[in-house]
């Protein structure tokens, strides 16, 4: 199955806005990009049900990562269904202009679906990659 170009754009534009909200250390911007009922796992192994509970959690931990910085790199993005894409990113530190620096990469994976309210991320869990990542 293939991605329309519409589906692609819609699909990398909630990967940039999340990637958006976490640079602004904007909570309520990161938790518009989860659907309501959605699930994430931090690479801690965290874990945080419900669009709210998503923002709550990023907002406690902003202060911690305040001078934390990322650019999400979509890697590959694998169709389910039209309106269900797995999303494979890798994380790479930058500096908050955004020019790479050392840090530890991470390697989330996503399910973007078409909700009511739009494409939305439905599940997500972070992982510490420790070696070349993207293969």
């Amino acid at each position: 199955m293939s991605l329309t170009p519409e589906t692609e754009e819609a699909v990398r534009g909630v990967v940039r806005d999340l990637q958006d909200a976490f640079n602004a250390k904007d909570a309520d911007a990161l938790g518009a990009v989860y659907a309501r009922d959605a699930t994430w796992t931090n690479v801690m192994g965290m874990r945080a049900d419900g669009r709210e509970a998503i923002a709550e959690a990023a907002r406690k931990v902003f202060p911690v990562l305040a001078d934390q910085f990322v650019r999400y790199e979509v890697l590959r993005m694998s169709p389910v269904r039209p309106d269900v894409i797995v999303v494979n990113v890798l994380q790479h530190p930058v500096t908050e202009s955004g020019e790479p620096v050392e840090g530890a990469k991470g390697a989330p994976l996503y399910v973007i679906s078409a909700e009511e309210d739009g494409w939305k991320i439905s599940a997500g869990v972070n992982v510490l990659v420790g070696g070349p990542a993207g293969k």
